[in-house]
C-alpha cells in the first residue's frame, strides 16, 4: 500500500519531534467532537463529507478497535427522537442524549467485588475486534451515537496511504469506570484493596494481549499507539499514587514495551493533574503525555524546562480560551506553548479534544497561527522564552 509523499513527510515530522529533534515545523493535529466538524461545515460553508485531518492537511489521526470485554451487539433499551438508553459489552447502560455533547453512565451489570473477580474476557485476539464490523462502546457511545461500527483494518487501509495512523487501546484505570464505574472502582481500592489489585492484574494482561492482537492485524500498518487512561482530576490524582505505582504502572510499562518493540512510538492520553506520576512515566518510556490539561494546572513549557528532553509533550493548548473566540487572547496562548518545541518534543493540539463551543472560524485561524509560528527555527517574538 503505496504512501504519498506528502504523509511520509507527516510521519519524518512526527518521528523526529518524538525523537526530541526539530523537524521542518511543529506537528498539528486534534481529536474533534462530531458536534464540532458539524458546526465547522456548517460555518465553513463546507460540503457534508468534508473533516479537518483531510481539510487541514493534519499530521496524524488515531484509530480504535473494538476493546468491550464481551463482544455483542448493543442491547436496545429504550429509543426515541430524543435519546437512547443501551447495554453494552462492558455491561454498562448508558443513556445517550442526541443533545449532549456525552453519554450518561446509569447501571452496571458488575456492581460487586465478588462479581468482578469472576468475569471473564472474550478472546483479545478475537478477529471480530479488528476485522468485522459492529458494535462497540468506545467507537459508538461518546459525543455522539453509531451503530454498526465499520472494519477497523478498513479504516486503517483508507488512511494509512495519507496521513500517520496511530492504534489505541484503553488500560486499566479506563477499564474500571467503564466496567463498574469510578465509585465502585475508588470504594473497592479503600476495602478491597488486594483482591481489587488482582482484578486488575487480570484486566491488565487483556489489554496487553489487545495491544499485541492489534499491532498484529494491522500487520506493519501503524506508526504509533495511544493508551488511553484517566487517573487524575483537577487538583491531583483520583487515587493514592503508591496504589497507581503497584497495579496500574506495571501494565502501562508493559503495553509501552510491546509497542517499542514493534518500533512504534507511544503517547499516553490521560486527563487530570498527573504531576504526582509525571516522573514515573519518564521512567517506563513513554515517548510523550497527553492532553495536558491547562485547568488541572499541567503546563508543557514548565515541564520542559523541569524535564527537558525526558519525554514528549502533546496537547496543552488551553480549550477555553478556544471556546471564547478572542483572536488576541488565542495567539498568545499559542505563541507561548510553542517554547515547549523548541529542540522537538511538542505536538501541538487542544488540551483535551475541540468542541462545539469553538467555531470554525477559530479553529481555522488556530492551524494558520501554527502553520505561521511553529516553523523551525521558531520565532516567537515577544513570546519568546528561555527553555
Amino acid at each position: 500500500m503505496e504512501r504519498t509523499a506528502n504523509c511520509m513527510a507527516k510521519l519524518e515530522r512526527m518521528n523526529k519531534a518524538l525523537h526530541h529533534e526539530e523537524p521542518d515545523r511543529v506537528p498539528i493535529s486534534d481529536f474533534f467532537w462530531g458536534s464540532f466538524v458539524s458546526r465547522w461545515r456548517k460555518e465553513l460553508n463546507l460540503p457534508d463529507t468534508a473533516e479537518p485531518y483531510s481539510y487541514y492537511d493534519l499530521d496524524w489521526i488515531v484509530t480504535t478497535p473494538n476493546m468491550d470485554p464481551k463482544i455483542r451487539p448493543f442491547e436496545t433499551i429504550r429509543e426515541n427522537d430524543i435519546e437512547v438508553v443501551v447495554k453494552t459489552g462492558f455491561g454498562a447502560t448508558l443513556r445517550k442524549r442526541f443533545d449532549f455533547p456525552m453519554p450518561e453512565y446509569m447501571t452496571f451489570d458488575i456492581d460487586t467485588i465478588e462479581k468482578l473477580q469472576a468475569f471473564e474476557f472474550d478472546d483479545a485476539y478475537d478477529r471480530r475486534r479488528y476485522f468485522e464490523a459492529g458494535d462497540n462502546q468506545i467507537a459508538g457511545v461518546g459525543d455522539g451515537f453509531a451503530r454498526n461500527s465499520p472494519l477497523w483494518i478498513d479504516t486503517i487501509k483508507s488512511l494509512h496511504p495519507d496521513i500517520p495512523v496511530y492504534g489505541s487501546m484503553i488500560e486499566c484505570s479506563e477499564c474500571l469506570t467503564r466496567l463498574v464505574g469510578q465509585e465502585n472502582s475508588l470504594f473497592w481500592m479503600g476495602m478491597y484493596a488486594d483482591e481489587l489489585g488482582a482484578c486488575i492484574n487480570k484486566i491488565g494482561q487483556f489489554y496487553l494481549d489487545c495491544t499485541k492482537a492489534q499491532i498484529a492485524a494491522a500487520d506493519g500498518l501503524l506508526d504509533g499507539f495511544v493508551i488511553w487512561g484517566d487517573v487524575a482530576y483537577k487538583e491531583s490524582m483520583l487515587f493514592d499514587p503508591a496504589y497507581w505505582r503497584e497495579y496500574f504502572k506495571p501494565w502501562v510499562k508493559a503495553m509501552i514495551d510491546e509497542c517499542h518493540k514493534h518500533n512504534l512510538p507511544v503517547i499516553y492520553h490521560g486527563c487530570g493533574n498527573v504531576n504526582a506520576i509525571f516522573e514515573d512515566f519518564i521512567e517506563i518510556g513513554l515517548d510523550a503525555y497527553n492532553p495536558l490539561e491547562v485547568k488541572a494546572h499541567m503546563d508543557a513549557v514548565s515541564l520542559k524546562k523541569l524535564y527537558g528532553d525526558k519525554i514528549g509533550y502533546c496537547g496543552n493548548n488551553d480549550i477555553l480560551v478556544w471556546e471564547s473566540g478572542d483572536k488576541e487572547l488565542i495567539r498568545r496562548e499559542i505563541l507561548r506553548k510553542l517554547n515547549a518545541a523548541k529542540r522537538g518534543g511538542f505536538i501541538f493540539q487542544s488540551d483535551h479534544s475541540v468542541s462545539s463551543d469553538v467555531s470554525g472560524e477559530t479553529y481555522d485561524y488556530i492551524v494558520k497561527l501554527v502553520r505561521e509560528y511553529g516553523k523551525y527555527p521558531l520565532q516567537l517574538g515577544e513570546y519568546d522564552l528561555d527553555i
